[in-house]
């Protein structure tokens, strides 16, 4: 009876054929392979996206833009403004080879007489700030010397002026140089031994400011060093 019993039980037992091993090996494989696949997926991923934001940072934080020789101060005239800054001519040029074009559309125009608004509208703005007065969007011209392509984007090669108008002119009036609205200075006028700073802000890269003192005489024309 005992071996009768023993001989059932031995026949009831089951054990794993190598063929099933073979299948919940490969089947760990292939789970291992897909999780190691999206875990470099992901570094891949993470690691393009952080040189993307370095690549981008250093773009906006490198210049775009560089002042060309000195920085010239012209005084006012009249009653209004006599002896005080009317307008200041800054010479820029691209800093790196490679680097973008720079749209440089003028809010403003000069036809040699008078200043008027161009009514274009400008991605590059220009502020002003000294110890009275802060104008966020100054009213500003531009002219092309030497090489240029005859637009308004300022390219390799090429050197632009830009006249920051601190008050309007109109060479048709008498006085010629007046007090003006939000875009130009007011009642507190650039005088002697004053410090101002001018912030180029074109579309794209870092802000080009210009810091100058002016001298304690000013004349009708004056280098701003």
């Amino acid at each position: 009876m005992l071996n009768t019993t023993v001989q059932k039980v031995l026949k009831e037992e089951k054990g794993i054929t190598g063929l099933e091993t073979a299948i919940i090996l490969i089947a760990f494989v292939v789970v291992a392979a897909v999780f190691a696949y999206t875990v470099l997926s992901s570094g891949l991923f993470a690691t393009q996206k952080a040189g993307e934001s370095v690549y981008n940072s250093l773009s906006e934080t490198q210049g775009t833009l560089q002042v060309k020789g000195n920085v010239t101060g012209y005084r006012g005239s009249g009653a209004d403004i006599g002896n005080t800054m009317g307008k200041i001519e800054v010479t820029i040029s691209k800093v790196f080879v490679d680097g973008e074009s720079v749209d440089l559309t003028a809010p403003y125009t000069y036809d040699g007489t008078t200043l008027a608004a161009s009514g274009n509208d400008s991605s590059t703005v220009i502020s002003y700030t000294d110890g009275n007065t802060i104008i966020s969007d100054c009213a500003w011209s531009i002219a092309w010397i030497g090489k240029n392509n005859n637009n308004d984007i300022l390219e390799q090669s090429e050197q632009a002026v830009i006249t920051i108008w601190l008050h309007p002119y109109d060479a048709g009036n008498n006085p010629a140089w007046t007090f003006g609205g939000a875009d130009f200075l007011g009642t507190n006028l650039l005088e002697a031994n004053q410090t101002f700073t001018l912030e180029i802000k074109a579309p794209h890269g870092a802000v080009l400011p210009i810091e100058r003192t002016t001298p304690a005489y000013l004349d009708p024309v004056t280098d701003l060093r």
